[in-house]
């Protein structure tokens, strides 16, 4: 029986997986997958890959998940998944990336810069 781990990261969110073979449970931070995702967007789009392989009966997932808001989690649980299924057998990875499953969303908070109240905002112009 082998385990595979993967990391996946979008915005502040982190997802450190372990996949095992088992018979489909996903646990994060200790509870179940429906529990942790009340959304059936969210646990739609962290299934994905594995309904992308049709081996979402096949495998157990255990996650930890840390930072950033519930969006920001469920898409870097994805990734993480995506790394861990290509970990296991590198011919899904073309597979994977096609659909967009292999790529990491760069975008990101933009720094707060000196002198502004934002990143971009400007202070009110007064003329008088």
């Amino acid at each position: 029986m082998e385990t595979v781990n993967a990391v996946g990261r979008r915005k502040a969110a982190v997802a450190r997986v372990i996949l095992k073979e088992g018979n489909g449970a996903i646990t994060i931070n200790h509870r179940p997958l429906e529990v942790y995702f009340p959304s059936s967007i969210l646990q739609f789009i962290v299934k994905q890959p594995l309904s992308l392989l049709d081996v979402v009966e096949k495998y157990d997932i255990h996650v930890n998940l840390d930072g950033g808001g519930y969006k920001g989690q469920a898409e870097a649980l994805r990734l993480a998944i995506a790394r861990a299924l290509v970990k296991l057998n590198a011919d899904d990875k073309a597979i994977l990336r096609k659909h967009g499953f292999m790529t990491r969303d760069p975008r990101a908070v933009e720094r707060k810069k000196p002198g502004r109240p934002k990143a971009r905002k400007r202070f009110q112009f007064s003329k008088r």
